[in-house]
């Protein structure tokens, strides 16, 4: 019996289609591209498809045969959908093969594909659950060949068992790392694919299958992808109402005002027959339904209220969140204004006896004052904390700048002045080591008088209190470096010197 069924019904469709099945003794022409299809005893889905391909001429396999699975004989088709709104209807394609047919379930067809979507299916009654897409691309190469990548979520209220309480709702999100996403299209329950522009709000009890797809601006398209999930009925019992609640975010100044915008997300849930919608009015306006959240960029003190009702009409308590919105700051440009006063007793020359104090100020009206640095003579630069006394003897350079908050530095500046011996013993109990010894270690270089009665170990003065370590090493760079300058020490000595410094732990 299904031997006879099987050959009336090749006779049929061979009848109407006369090329759709090529004999194989008639070795017909392959084209460069071949896709193939089989099956085998399920009658509710194709063993194998293709899901890609690019436009031209191309072979197509369709195998349904005891090599593919097909043990028991039972005959499929493979045809192309010529009128569902949404895929190409330029390839006229209606295959039957059967296990017992004279190709022995193989056969093969050659046609011209056309960039879009193909829809196939079996046109035997019963068996129209074996569907599936094609796409097909401009194969122009170099372009972008990757189809975008497209996913969906469910959200809404549910039960114990997983089951959407009054309503559910699909959201479909799509990207694409070449050309872009230029569409995306869903549809439910298998009826029509239609544009996606916003979540898609089911409501009808019983199951349901969203499925959804995605196409990119040169043309390829996404498989298609599918939630699935069950509405039931809310309880008839339902008298509590919603609870909403709102959540602001955005930058903020040190009063919590939000600079320039602020954002204002609602969220409601319902434990009993689920949200139906949410509203909200916004400094007096209409309440309005809520759908994405609230942006708000006009500057100002402002109002939002906002409620739920859930699907068996209870109505939330109004609720209020007021916030402000500020203007963001102007951007700071300029950089601080930095000088610098030297102070101490003078001589008739202008020389400073015996020390000069050096005093650095910065003000930045914009951002404010970040930092101040200095450098004294050939030292490299440090933070100022504090005015800087220089006592070596000899001419000096202090150069200064500063930076504000928003990372504008001043031009560099600097100051000089000399400092004289006072003409006294500046140090009666003078340290008179024969070599200078920093924190014990001897640096071999002489401890000579500098000319007013200290050494360089005086001068050194490893014993002072210091902020920190790199302050005394600073020091010891300045006192060195005017003792070159002056004569006393050579470039080697005060390497020798800085060093040791270094290496101590004065300071630390």
């Amino acid at each position: 019996m299904t031997r006879r069924l099987t050959a009336a019904l090749a006779a049929f469709l061979l009848t109407v289609i006369p090329w759709a099945a090529t004999p194989a003794s008639a070795a017909p022409r392959v084209a460069e591209q071949v896709l193939t299809w089989t099956a085998d005893g399920d009658i509710t889905r194709y063993k194998s498809a293709p899901a890609q391909a690019v436009a031209g001429e191309t072979t197509i396999i369709w195998e349904n045969s005891e090599a593919t699975g097909n043990t028991i004989g039972m005959p499929h088709t493979l045809t192309f959908d010529t009128s569902t709104e949404g895929y190409n209807h330029d390839v006229t394609l209606n295959i039957l093969a059967s296990p017992f047919d004279a190709n022995n379930g193989r056969h093969q067809a050659t046609v011209t594909l056309t960039p879009g979507r193909y829809r196939y299916f079996c046109s035997i009654p019963g068996h129209s659950q074996m569907v599936g897409e094609l796409v097909v691309t401009d194969g122009g190469g170099g372009g972008d060949t990757t189809p975008p990548t497209v996913t969906a979520a469910v959200a809404g209220d549910r039960d114990s068992d997983g089951n959407y309480l009054g309503a559910a709702t699909v959201t479909v999100t799509a990207t694409d790392t070449g050309s872009g996403v230029e569409t995306v299209e869903y549809q439910v329950d298998d009826t029509s694919f239609l544009p996606y522009t916003e979540p898609v709000r089911v409501t009808a009890i019983g199951d349901h299958s969203v499925q959804f797809r995605a196409t990119d601006q040169d043309g390829n398209v996404s498989a298609v992808g599918s939630v699935s999930f069950r509405i039931v009925e809310p309880g008839e019992d339902d008298t509590t109402a919603p609870v909403v609640t709102a959540a602001l975010a955005g930058e903020q100044d040190g009063d919590g005002n939000y600079i320039g915008t602020a954002t204002a997300t609602l969220t409601a849930t319902d434990a009993g027959s689920g949200v139906a919608t949410i509203e909200y009015a916004l400094d007096g306006a209409a309440f309005t339904a809520y759908t994405n959240p609230i942006v708000v960029n006009a500057a100002g003190m402002h109002m939002l209220h906002y409620r739920a009702t859930d699907v068996a009409g209870n109505t939330s308590a109004e609720q209020m969140s007021h916030f402000t919105v500020v203007a963001p700051p102007e951007e700071d440009d300029t950089p601080p204004a930095v000088a610098a006063a030297v102070t101490g007793e003078r001589n008739g020359d202008g020389a400073y006896v015996g020390a000069a104090t050096v005093t650095v100020t910065a003000t930045d009206a914009g951002s404010g004052v970040a930092s101040v640095e200095y450098a004294l003579d050939t030292g490299g630069w440090t933070a100022y904390a504090t005015p800087v006394t220089v006592r070596a003897t000899g001419a000096h350079t202090l150069r200064y700048r500063a930076t504000d908050a928003a990372g504008n530095a001043s031009t560099e500046q600097s100051t000089t002045f000399t400092v004289v011996a006072d003409g006294t013993d500046a140090c009666p109990g003078s340290d008179t080591r024969a070599t200078v010894v920093i924190d014990g270690d001897d640096t071999g270089v002489g401890n000579v008088d500098t000319g007013d009665g200290c050494t360089i170990n005086d001068l050194i003065d490893e014993h002072a209190d210091y902020p920190d370590h790199a302050h005394f090493v600073r020091h010891v760079e300045a006192v060195t470096a005017a003792l070159v300058a002056g004569g006393t020490l050579d470039r080697r000595q005060q390497g020798a010197i800085v060093r040791a410094a270094a290496r101590s732990d004065v300071g630390a």
